[in-house]
This record gives structure tokens, C-alpha cells and sequence, in this order.
């Protein structure tokens, strides 16, 4: 079922609300947002250089690492009909398997990836880090296709402590696994910069 004009007024939604709704959204604080329907060859590509980077380096450990569209479940309640935060990050890795269910994962993912778009930018930067920060997401990268950096967060006793702004010539160190490197030379597509 698709939303009606006087649905999308409601001012709290919850994942019972969600489950109905047909296209992709995301839910945070009970807010509705659109998912942007088409991403750009740079979103895309960079996605997918960083999955098979992640992938390669975390089967090893046990770990999963799932792309968009997956829904990510984040609530404090045990009653997840209730929640008010359905999220799908760009990139999801999960080392709890038990978390993973038939609705997606239940509860934070270890870390998450977002690649910026014009569309998403404020959301990553702000309403995301918030919230990741809040249910314990342990590190979050956040890549900028425009700017060809990727910023590494990860969790320290009061928050975020920002690790480090990564180049497009740099390897990127993550924050949680000392043995995860990446070489953003091939993670960014050698074309034209878009965002």
C-alpha cells in the first residue's frame, strides 16, 4: 500500500506503519523520510568497491556484510512493532549473526558505511550519527564522493571520537579492526567528480 497525502501528516510512525508502506523508507525519531529512488554511477561504484573490500576482510571473522536495501531495526523496547527507527545503510557488517532475522537486523550492526548524496548528506551527518551513536553502532564511516574522503568514527567512553578524515590517496585505517586497510585509490572511480 502506497501512502496517502493525509497518512504522510501523522506525526509519530513506528515499524508497524513501515511493514505497509511500499517503496523504500527509512524511519528515524518516528519521522518519515523518502529514500532517494535512483543513486548516481560514483554512489553505486563506491558502494561496491567498499562491499567487496569489507566482504574479502570479514569473512574471516564470522561477520556478515550486507548492501542496501536491509532494513536495520534500532529501538530499546523488545517490541520492535513498536519501533521508531528503521534505517538502511549504504553498508551493514554484522558479527552477532543471531541479530539478523526475516525482517533484516535486529538491533545495531557492528559498523555501517553511508555514502554521501546530495539527498542524504544532512540525514548521514546528522539525524544517522546521532542515532548509530545512540544504540551503539561501534564505528561509522561516512564517504564523500564530491570531496573523495571517507571519515572514520568510532565509539569511545562519551560518543563518537572522530578517528580520522581518509584522502582519496591515503589508506584508510578503521577504527575497531587494527587489521582492516583499505586503499581509497581503489575505492574511488577514476572519472569525472560527482556527487
Amino acid at each position: 500500500m502506497g501512502l496517502k497525502s493525509t497518512e504522510r501528516q501523522k506525526e509519530r510512525y513506528t515499524y508497524q506503519d513501515y511493514v505497509k508502506w511500499n517503496g523504500r523508507w527509512e524511519l528515524i525519531n518516528g519521522t518519515l523520510y523518502n529514500m532517494a529512488p535512483a543513486s548516481s554511477f560514483v554512489h553505486q561504484s563506491i558502494v561496491g568497491e567498499l562491499y567487496v573490500a569489507l566482504r574479502s576482510c570479514f569473512r574471516e571473522k564470522g561477520c556478515v556484510v550486507v548492501m542496501a536495501p536491509f532494513d536495520v531495526l534500532l529501538d530499546e523496547q523488545a517490541d520492535y512493532e513498536q519501533a521508531e527507527h528503521v534505517v538502511q545503510p549504504d553498508i551493514s557488517v554484522i558479527c552477532d549473526q543471531s541479530k539478523i532475522g526475516s525482517r533484516g537486523c535486529d538491533g545495531p550492526p557492528d559498523f555501517v558505511v553511508e555514502v554521501l548524496s546530495p539527498s542524504t548528506a544532512l540525514k548521514d551527518r546528522n539525524e544517522k550519527y546521532k542515532l548509530y551513536e545512540q544504540f551503539g553502532v561501534k564505528e561509522y564511516w561516512i564517504v564523500d564522493p564530491l570531496h573523495r574522503t571517507v571519515e572514520v568514527y568510532g565509539r569511545g567512553e562519551k560518543g563518537y571520537e572522530k578517528r580520522d578524515v581518509f584522502g582519496e590517496g591515503d589508506v584508510l585505517v578503521s577504527f575497531l579492526f587494527a587489521d582492516l586497510t583499505i586503499p581509497l585509490a581503489d575505492i574511488f572511480p577514476n572519472i569525472e567528480r560527482e556527487g
